[in-house]
């Protein structure tokens, strides 16, 4: 024998509710810590309130509408004790000056089969209370005056109108203590915003401080302030830039020591080789000595790259202007698209460096080169194409590593010490941008550089 059974529903993993909690919460520093500040201030005011409405509103409330539908009982006693004219009016003149109500009787009327309905806290408030202390057929009418209300009440020979003031039925206090409640809120939510601007601006200014030292500019007038926390995070950071550039300078002085103290004993082997004469050991021997010079005026290009170059605004459609004028006296064939008024932040020889080399190895591989610049969504997109043999896209990676050449497409006597494109993605990166290889829609190979602006 089976039974089905209802599944029950699967209870949502732990890890999607708190994706579904990061969905609505702030995303910014900011707006987090204004909600750690607000939160509690509004849970509290929250509190506040129902306690106010639950003790406060509704005791007062209580109190004032007993108190009125104990005066319209009295009053009907005492019409009911004398109900001579003579003691009718003065039981009405009576309670018009003690009680602050307008009674008057209606002889000969009744009240409708349907009276109107009942429209909030205080009209409910005020209907239980006739009911318990007058305990007669009765209506209440809000919709007669303004700040009065009428109370119909049915008696043997008429009805009894019985207009009372608001303020009896009603206490000033709520509004009072609503408009005290908003007002503090946004006072405090003022001062929270106030203080918060004020903690997190540090917090800014040191971010975009390490964006502009990633992008190679230089983060000039900046100094550690704020809470305690974020300047020993602005310290750190002034310590580790300095690390930095001390360690770029070292490198560059180092490169530039070695291939200057290299090129003595080259030159000296240059002197001892055409001093032998012609023969094939000399001539392979003085390929080798060229080579090691090719390799070293490759290392101090590369450490000309990583030198201390100041950023300054730079009109980046003038250099490619230049670069591509230097390419085509060469004999290249370079078809060139570059809107006005490209300028950001550039190392200007550096980046001429970068895509000298760049322009340089596509006219080595390729008979035609295509160069297109374009601003795209906070950063500039430079496409280099040619239509050469390319590179497989398993030794992308590899041609960017100091030294490494293609035999097959680039080889010693048409490519360089293969640091050209080492070079050029040094100098890409220490502006913050970088450089990718694809195939080029002409058929060979696609180069694009992206710097931020």
């Amino acid at each position: 024998m089976t039974t089905d059974t209802a599944a029950a529903p699967m209870p949502m993993p732990r890890r999607e509710q708190t994706g579904l909690l990061k969905r609505f919460l702030p995303r910014t520093l900011f707006g987090r810590s204004l909600l750690i500040i607000v939160t509690p201030v509004i849970l509290a005011q929250a509190v506040a309130t129902w306690i106010f409405y639950d003790r406060h509103w509704d005791t007062m409330t209580n109190r004032l509408a007993f108190a009125v539908a104990g005066d319209i009982a009295m009053v009907i006693g005492m019409l009911e004790h004398d109900p001579t004219p003579e003691g009718r009016n003065w039981t009405l003149a009576a309670t018009a000056r003690s009680t602050d109500l307008i009674v008057t009787l209606e002889p000969g009327s009744t009240l409708p089969d349907h009276p109107p309905k009942l429209r909030g806290m205080l009209e409910n408030t005020l209907s239980k209370a006739l009911h318990e202390r007058v305990r007669r057929p009765f209506a209440i009418n809000t919709r007669i005056t303004r700040e009065w209300y009428e109370i119909r009440v049915q008696m043997p020979d008429g009805v009894l109108s019985v207009m009372s003031p608001e303020r009896r039925l009603f206490s000033p206090t709520s509004y009072i203590f609503i408009l005290w409640m908003v007002g503090s809120a946004l006072v405090l939510f003022t001062v929270a915003i106030i203080f918060m601007r004020n903690q997190i601006r540090p917090i800014k200014r040191l971010a975009a401080a390490a964006d502009a030292l990633g992008k190679g500019r230089d983060v000039r007038n900046f100094k550690p302030e704020g809470a305690t926390e974020v300047r020993q995070a602005a310290v750190a950071f002034l310590r580790m830039r300095e690390r930095i550039h001390r360690q770029i300078t070292q490198r560059t002085e180092m490169l530039a020591g070695v291939s200057h103290d290299l090129r003595t004993p080259l030159t000296r082997m240059k002197l001892a080789l055409d001093m032998l004469g012609d023969g094939p050991e000399v001539e392979e021997l003085l390929t080798d000595v060229s080579e090691m010079e090719m390799m070293i005026e490759g290392y101090l290009a590369f450490a000309r790259g990583e030198g201390t170059e100041a950023v300054q605004p730079t009109d980046l459609t003038r250099i490619l202007n230049e670069v591509v004028s230097g390419v085509r006296r060469e004999g290249a064939e370079v078809a060139l698209v570059a809107p006005d008024g490209l300028t950001l932040p550039l190392r200007p020889n550096a980046t001429r460096r970068c895509l000298a080399n760049l322009l340089s190895n596509a006219r080595r591989h390729g008979d035609r080169i295509w160069v297109r610049a374009e601003r795209e969504d906070g950063f500039i997109d430079i496409l280099v194409d040619d239509d050469g043999p390319g590179i497989p896209q398993a030794s992308r990676d590899d041609v960017f590593k100091p030294f490494f050449r293609l035999d097959s497409s680039r080889n010693q006597a048409t490519g360089g010490a293969g640091l050209g494109l080492t070079i050029a993605r040094d100098v890409a990166r220490s502006h913050g941008g970088d450089i990718t290889l694809s195939d080029s829609p002409y058929g060979g190979l696609r180069v694009l550089i992206r710097l931020p602006v």
